[in-house]
């Protein structure tokens, strides 16, 4: 059997779907794919469907699809774009094949009129699939992002047990960062899922478009979907505040009222989930801040600081058995962390990090220094990971080898390469 984490979005579970998603399994009024051209028949045919060529990057455990006019299929496999062997470049006609399968004919005209678009497409008791279609300079290009039906837990994804405790509060603002690609999606998600199964309470989602879907447990569960269920993010997010929520999605802070209306939730009693795209903890609030003009800044990081409860920043590095595994800087607002953050004291904050392990807390070298200790990442990865390399190697150096973790010798070659004879 092979094995598949949660992080590459591989787990296949049955689940009852929830929201109007396009079903490609459906009866579809779709022509025929075209028959092959000359071109294609110098190499291997390309997948007649979508919904094959899905089953196939499935099985090679990619984690999305890249289909582009005048280009060959790609896939992203442990980060990397891989192409699929021997295939085909796209043509404008296949290309119009797989946007009749995969959208409605809504969709297709509204692709047509704003030249870009994203969707979900549903496979019953197999996968999910974020759809983003858009065009580009050699034609339209579609990417394809697998999620699994299975909602991960904490513990399955190896997520630090603190985030447990986070989804625990009652009110406040939780941000979850990264890059594109990190799996903050994912952690989001298991950090719902920890909520439905410990909790009581009402969570709204609102999403563009919806990832993961949650079945109601001890917790009831609204996702909405924007161009779905919702014609714009901020009338849904404003209407979500009159939802009776107590806990609420928003997905991206990505401008200003957004921000506005997640601080106003986080100070009304809710806990609020959101996600940026930052480096680390530190930088966040900086992020946050920049979205204001520079007089209404020293107002609005006491605004941030008196609702936040953590920022947690996430990378996805592969590991060394062929799986991936997600990297965390763990920022917990504690009186003397808000203390120095108000006070701009940077440095102080990320010492106060690096020491407050007891809370939960820990910084991006710290969670890297560990996993090359047990061997669960190469050195070389976690290098390009680091913020800091010559503290990473200060770290390894100082911490040594425990041969209870793992075998002495392994690491050796480690050893030597952060220390240079």
């Amino acid at each position: 059997m092979t094995n598949i984490t949660p992080f590459d979005n591989a787990a296949k579970q049955d689940m009852p779907h929830q929201g109007t998603v396009r079903r490609p399994s459906e009866p579809s009024s779709a022509p025929p794919p075209p028959p092959p051209t000359m071109a294609m028949r110098t190499k291997q045919a390309l997948p007649a469907t979508v919904q094959q060529m899905v089953k196939a990057a499935h099985a090679k455990r990619a984690s999305d699809i890249h289909i582009r006019v005048g280009e060959s299929p790609r896939l992203r496999i442990r980060g990397q774009m891989i192409q699929m062997n021997d295939a085909a470049i796209v043509t404008p006609e296949l290309f119009e094949h797989y946007l009749a399968e995969t959208l409605t004919p809504e969709q297709r005209n509204r692709f047509a009129t704003e030249k870009e678009l994203d969707t979900a497409i549903y496979y019953p008791g197999f996968l999910r699939c974020r759809v983003n279609c858009f065009e580009s300079l050699t034609g339209g290009a579609m990417v394809l992002r697998l999620i699994s039906l299975a909602v991960p837990s904490i513990d399955e994804l190896g997520l630090p047990s603190v985030l447990k405790h986070l989804v625990s509060h009652q009110q406040g603002l939780i941000l979850v960062t990264g890059p594109t690609g990190s799996g903050k999606s994912t952690s989001i998600a298991a950090m719902i899922r920890e909520l439905n199964e410990s909790q009581h309470r009402h969570i709204v989602t609102i999403e563009d478009p919806i990832e993961y879907v949650h079945t109601s447990k001890h917790c009831l569960i609204s996702q909405r979907e924007v161009g779905l269920h919702t014609h714009e993010f901020h009338g849904a997010l404003r209407s979500a505040l009159r939802e009776d929520p107590d806990v609420i999605l928003i997905g991206e802070m990505r401008d200003r009222i957004t921000v506005d209306i997640a601080l106003k939730a986080a100070q009304t009693g809710h806990l609020v989930l959101g996600t940026l795209h930052t480096k680390s903890a530190i930088s966040t609030l900086n992020r946050l801040l920049n979205i204001y003009n520079p007089d209404e800044q020293p107002t609005m990081r006491v605004q941030i600081l008196e609702s936040l409860v953590s920022v947690v920043s996430q990378q996805l590095l592969p590991t060394t058995d062929g799986r991936r595994t997600a990297v965390h800087e763990i920022l917990i607002n504690t009186p003397a962390m808000q203390d120095y953050l108000l006070k701009g004291e940077d440095t102080d904050a990320v010492q106060l990090m690096e020491m407050g392990e007891n809370e939960g807390m820990q910084v991006m070298n710290q969670a890297l220094c560990e996993l090359i200790l047990l061997g669960r990442i190469s050195p070389d990865d976690a290098v390009n990971a680091s913020p800091d390399v010559g503290d990473l190697r200060r770290r390894v150096r100082n911490e040594g080898y425990d041969p209870g973790r793992s075998s002495h010798r392994e690491f050796d070659p480690i050893a030597r390469s952060y220390h240079p004879a």
